[in-house]
């Protein structure tokens, strides 16, 4: 699925080809911090794997699909090509031009982890907070529809009572969920997955 939405970004007829990578070892769903930390090694063990494959030497880069962005540290040190995590490309694209931003997820589990990503990233100023949805992440995501519209709540509490001027829909695997919510909102509803691409276009035709 999140292959197929970078792929609305990537273009074949604009030369690109994507190529979906899924970790060999871990859970479905990364919904608490504990799970995000294990994920670095299983996202370097994976990028490794194909990098050293028969793929290997046509991947011109790397966009690690977890809203954590882990592992993606140690890529951009190792790893030769562009590296991209959708949680800061989507805080850039938020942020741009001093916009104040929100978050709106599934997982109150990951909450901690992805404020201090804001932190790490240096959108602290900027940033008006974090909403989460109700109920369990994976029975969410197991009812896209439910999903929707309680990320839609969350959406517009980001906005109403946060004041937001543009609002982040905090995960990789939510990414169906933020395109179905464009164009509901008076602001922009970012979705990582493709500002996570265009960082892809941009950092591919800089060089």
């Amino acid at each position: 699925m999140m292959a197929g939405i970078a792929r609305h970004t990537l273009r074949p007829e604009d030369g690109f080809e994507v190529l979906g990578i899924t970790v060999a070892d871990g859970p479905s769903m990364l919904v608490r911090e504990n799970l995000l930390r294990a994920a670095g090694p299983q996202v370097v063990a994976a990028a490794r794997r194909t990098l050293a494959g028969p793929d290997g030497k046509r991947v011109a880069a790397l966009v690690v699909s977890a809203f954590g962005d882990p592992g993606v540290e140690q890529l951009r040190a190792e790893a030769g090509v562009p590296v991209v995590g959708i949680a800061e490309a989507a805080m850039a694209e938020a942020a741009a031009g001093g916009r104040r931003f929100g978050i709106a997820t599934t997982t109150p589990g990951l909450a901690d982890a992805i404020e201090a990503r804001v932190d790490q990233l240096g959108h602290r100023a900027q940033y008006t907070g974090i909403r989460l949805t109700s109920g369990d992440p994976q029975e969410l995501a197991a009812t896209p529809e439910l999903m929707r519209e309680r990320l839609a709540e969350a959406v517009e509490a980001c906005i109403v009572d946060d004041g937001a001027e543009a609002v982040i829909i905090g995960g990789g695997p939510l990414g169906e969920a933020a395109e179905a919510l464009q164009g509901r909102f008076p602001v922009p509803v970012v979705e990582p997955i493709p500002a996570a691409c265009r960082e892809v276009r941009r950092a591919l035709t800089a060089e």
